[in-house]
């Protein structure tokens, strides 16, 4: 099956989230998986990555990823890693570069896009509950605001994810994310408690002042054309690209 790609731009800023579509990998990864820890061949991953990219009219060797670990930790860039440069354990990037794409890696976390097109300032984010209740995303806009961003200017875009009718957690666990972000507290479509993490981004980056918010309509859980973790454990990851002209 092919994929359709769609590029959001605003003022020279470009925003883009793949799905599941138009790879090499085969079943249970198939077919563009783009995560190159999730036991898919590298060949496949690799080849999948030139084809993201290049559809994005990207050079594969320039995008940026990350090593993510489910914490607060942001890494300001301004060049690929290469080769030979171990990639960080962080679940932000940020970078004043323009041409530099930033990427990243989710399959039912919320993958959040950042830029502040005229300070020239663009960050990616891994927002899942654990980084959610860290402040993945407030340390990704701060870190932006040290670069010269303003966060009256930003645009943040947040792709597809569970969504919180469909992010079933202990009620324990519901009321202690709550406690730290109450807009994530949500309740499953069968009413059992559950946790809306991209609900609580939108709630961060709203108390730090960004209103020009935008949320992918698709729950990963329930459509065939993402990938979930959560659906089916042995599966590939989605990615989101942002970059600057």
């Amino acid at each position: 099956m092919s994929s359709k790609v769609s590029v959001f731009s605003r003022g020279g800023a470009h925003f883009s989230f793949t799905d599941r579509w138009g790879g090499v990998s085969a079943a249970p990864y198939a077919e563009l998986n783009l995560g190159g820890a999730v036991g898919d061949d590298p060949a496949a991953v690799l080849a999948n990555r030139e084809r993201a990219a290049r559809a994005r009219g990207l050079d594969p060797a320039r995008v940026v990823w990350m090593n993510q670990v489910h914490g607060r930790d942001v890494a300001v860039v301004d060049e690929p890693w290469g080769d030979t440069r171990e990639i960080p354990a962080v679940d932000a990037v940020v970078t004043a570069r323009r041409g530099l794409p930033l990427a990243v890696l989710t399959a039912d976390c919320t993958p959040v896009l950042l830029a502040d097109p005229v300070a020239g300032v663009v960050a990616a984010a891994h927002a899942g509950r654990p980084g959610l209740v860290a402040g993945v995303v407030p340390a990704a806009v701060g870190a932006m605001v040290r670069l010269g961003a303003e966060v009256s200017r930003i645009t943040a875009r947040t792709g597809p994810a569970v969504c919180g009718r469909c992010y079933e957690v202990p009620a324990a666990m519901r009321d202690e994310v709550a406690a730290r972000v109450p807009g994530s507290r949500s309740e499953t479509g069968w009413g059992t408690p559950a946790v809306d993490v991209t609900a609580g981004v939108h709630a961060q980056l709203a108390e730090l002042g960004v209103t020009d918010r935008h949320k992918s309509p698709f729950c990963t859980l329930e459509s065939g054309d993402h990938f979930s973790y959560r659906r089916d454990r042995t599966t590939g990851r989605l990615a989101g690209y942002v970059w600057l002209d």
